[in-house]
């Protein structure tokens, strides 16, 4: 049997009632209630809906990219309709993008959208397409999407923002950009708690994790799981070093998303730790 007909054979459990709260990571509520202190989130954040931007990146979406529908890549489309059942959201528009990075993101707070490039969808197969889309819509769950527009463009809204406050801008962008990409990083594990929801598989979520960090449409069938859930415990090992601490910090502060390998560390303790099963406990078949 082909994975896509395991996917749309298996018995998908839904969550009646699911709130964000159910299922966030800790560190993402706690680096958002820190996100929201810092001095000047509020103006960048009115400066945003001012000069338009997420009106802006929705029409470059619709005129760059293909939207889908039960026409077209209805498979895609039928993801997206399960993982909105699943979660408890309204479906949002979807889009692939042809692009060379493997990459997905969601954009808009009034209108959210979601877009996968090509490529990404080149180097998955069709469970791990679903978990990939369910990700995004977790983010939509967890009400990211207005500081993920600031975080993804945190550069030019500083920059219009200074020549609009006379280099105010400016100064509000040293404070803020280390909490931002600091909540960013954590917003991205509650996703993918979101998306284990939806798929119900952790094995597809590591093979995701794995082909995230080194996915080659030519070798993937060279890539071993064991193997690289074996690298995530060597990288908890080079924690003891207080070196390698300060290194890892310097490596991270600045990346909007978490190291695959790290992401796959946090979900599998979820897992093991009995919080997904909690979740699960309070659902009905869907």
């Amino acid at each position: 049997m082909s994975r896509t007909n395991q996917t749309t054979r298996r018995q998908l459990r839904t969550y009646p009632g699911l709130a964000r709260g159910d299922f966030m990571h800790p560190w993402d509520v706690k680096a958002s209630d820190a996100l929201r202190k810092v001095p000047g989130l509020d103006t960048l954040v009115a400066k945003i809906l001012e000069f338009g931007f997420e009106k802006m990146a929705y029409l470059q979406n619709v005129a760059d990219n293909v939207r889908v529908t039960e026409k077209m890549f209805p498979s895609l489309h039928r993801y997206l309709q399960w993982g909105c059942k699943i979660l408890g959201v309204a479906e949002p528009e979807l889009y692939v993008s042809f692009a060379p990075e493997a990459n997905a993101y969601t954009y808009g707070h009034t209108r959210p959208f979601i877009v996968v490039s090509s490529e990404l969808l080149e180097i998955l197969d069709e469970q791990e397409r679903f978990f990939v889309i369910a990700h995004e819509l977790g983010h939509i769950k967890c009400d990211h999407v207005l500081y993920t527009i600031v975080a993804e463009n945190i550069k030019e809204i500083l920059e219009v923002v200074g020549r609009a406050t006379l280099g105010i801008g400016s100064l509000l962008g040293g404070g803020l950009a280390l909490p931002l990409y600091d909540w960013y990083r954590k917003a991205e594990l509650s996703a993918d708690r979101a998306a284990l929801l939806c798929v119900q598989d952790y094995d597809v979520a590591v093979r995701t994790f794995m082909k995230l960090a080194g996915g080659s449409s030519s070798l993937i069938g060279e890539m071993d799981q064991d193997e690289f859930l074996r690298q995530i415990r060597a990288y908890e090992e080079a924690d003891e070093s207080s070196l390698n601490r300060a290194y890892k910090f310097l490596i991270t502060a600045f990346r909007t998303h978490p190291f695959p390998i790290l992401r796959a560390k946090h979900l599998d303790t979820w897992v093991r730790d009995g919080g997904f099963a909690a979740v699960g406990t309070a659902s009905s078949g869907g």
